[in-house]
């Protein structure tokens, strides 16, 4: 079977790291970009490299051209702690390096008349709860509802997702004979924890933050309520729904965007996990206003249902078997 060129952007970050071992062992060849050079231990995975910036629209388009890409996993973006400090930045490098992906992969798709796949990771950020007690009152939320995100980050998430549909569906809509070639694929996902990488600018990141700081023999004051609770993933099940809804068959899909969740969890309960591999640490609370405000306005839980019946997601993690198999034991070799 004839590999799929894969162009994976941001490829130095947390999903990044695992994605490219995954893909490189599967049925695809890999284009990778970043804004920093490549990090050593991927190197070995990728078949070429470009350093260079997602917003940097003649990059973008080279490298469409001279790649001949198949499917773009768009990991490239500034999350959303980072995103606040710095709220024009983040606008320029999630809208505009997702509209130079868009863009570059619909001018080569409408040339050559052949569908370029854009799998397009978004984030719980995209909701916004008013306040706790509609949190703690709903459950299991749809991707339709409460959509509406307080953070730069989430608001751009947001509309990268309706601008993939924009591309995918209506571009152009005028032209009522163009024939569009883009197939948007996008998945919501809730905080992600990796043994691997060490978390940086994300507002979930206090729970890897506890795990890898425990594991260096350091104490840690976690910037959230010890009562505050969001859905999590471990790193492995994330890279395994990219790959699932890669691969599904486009008929089978009935949205765009889906939801995915593995399990949700308090940071106490985290904390409790932590000190009984780590008794030596010391695990306290100084909520940060801002980011506990954040966090307040993300569900504690999604539906992830449509997921599992369009494109058969299922998670491989729960939140013992991600502790004990695979967090846990992998961050303490880190270190040791």
């Amino acid at each position: 079977m004839e590999k799929r060129i894969a162009l994976v952007t941001g490829a130095n970050g947390e999903v990044g790291h695992l994605l490219l071992g995954k893909l490189a062992a599967g049925n695809y060849e890999v284009v990778a970009l970043d804004l920093n050079d490549l990090d050593q231990t991927l190197s070995g995975f990728v078949k070429k490299f470009y350093k260079g910036d997602i917003t940097d629209e003649a990059l973008l388009s080279s490298i469409f051209q001279n790649e001949h890409i198949d499917i773009v996993f768009h990991l490239a973006a500034v999350l959303s702690t980072s995103g606040e400090k710095n709220p024009e930045l983040a606008h320029h490098v999630n809208v505009g390096g997702t509209l130079n992906i868009l863009k570059s992969a619909n001018t080569i798709s409408q040339a050559s008349k052949k569908k370029i796949t854009v799998i397009y990771p978004s984030s719980i950020a995209v909701y916004g709860l008013p306040d706790l007690v509609t949190k703690n009152s709903a459950s299991f939320i749809g991707e339709g509802q409460f959509t509406n995100p307080i953070t730069m980050y989430g608001i751009n998430k947001l509309y990268g997702e309706n601008l993939g549909i924009y591309f995918e569906k209506y571009y152009k809509l005028l032209e009522k004979s163009q024939e569009r070639y883009i197939d948007f694929r996008c998945i919501r996902f809730p905080g992600l924890i990796s043994a691997v990488t060490v978390p940086s600018g994300g507002t979930s990141d206090y729970a890897p933050e506890m795990i890898h700081t425990a594991a260096q023999g350091q104490g840690y004051e976690s910037f959230v309520r010890e009562d505050s609770v969001l859905p999590f993933m471990a790193m492995p099940d994330a890279v395994k729904a990219l790959l699932l809804i890669a691969d599904a068959q486009k008929e089978k899909l009935t949205q765009n965007v889906y939801n995915v969740s593995s399990f949700s969890v308090s940071a106490k309960e985290i904390a409790e996990i932590v000190l009984k591999v780590f008794p030596e640490t010391m695990i306290g609370y100084n909520p940060d206003p801002a980011r506990q405000r954040i966090v307040d306005s993300w569900p504690s839980n999604v539906n992830d249902t449509t997921a599992r019946r369009d494109w058969s997601w299922s998670p491989d993690y729960d939140i013992k078997k991600a502790f004990e198999e695979y967090l846990i034991p992998e961050i303490t070799k880190k270190y040791s």
